[in-house]
């Protein structure tokens, strides 16, 4: 977590507001999954009918993931910055760069969590 974005103390008045906002992006949370589930819908039959993906539903679908996990992160209290429309739409990531990095994130290679040990004994030298 941004050392920055994190917030010591709440006044019950700034409480009761981030609480306001966190009713109203469950309920785009809500809304996103949805959508999630018609761009999955649409993509599979687009990939039944053409033999490929559809690049543009490839890229909202990224786009929409990685707003779907800023919804998360400010509704568990792991960040202060509102997603959109308080901020901008997500850009979508190069292809690589999806796949192993979540936005804002250090890449998952390298990083060890609390209560991991660190890198497997392969029980080669």
């Amino acid at each position: 977590m941004d050392t920055e974005e994190k917030k010591e103390d709440m006044t019950p008045q700034e409480a009761w507001t981030r609480g306001l906002f966190m009713v109203m992006f469950f309920i785009l949370l809500q809304l996103a999954k949805l959508v999630a589930g018609m761009v999955v819908v649409l993509q599979f039959l687009f990939t039944i009918f053409t033999n490929q993906t559809n690049d543009n539903l490839l890229h909202f679908g990224a786009s929409l993931s990685r707003y779907i996990y800023q919804i998360w992160r400010y509704l568990t209290y792991n960040t202060e910055t509102q997603p959109f429309p308080f901020a901008s739409w997500p850009d979508t990531p190069s292809a690589m760069e999806a796949e192993t990095t979540p936005a804002g994130e250090e890449p998952l290679q390298g990083r060890v969590d609390e209560g991991d040990a660190g890198p497997r004994a392969t029980g080669k030298d």
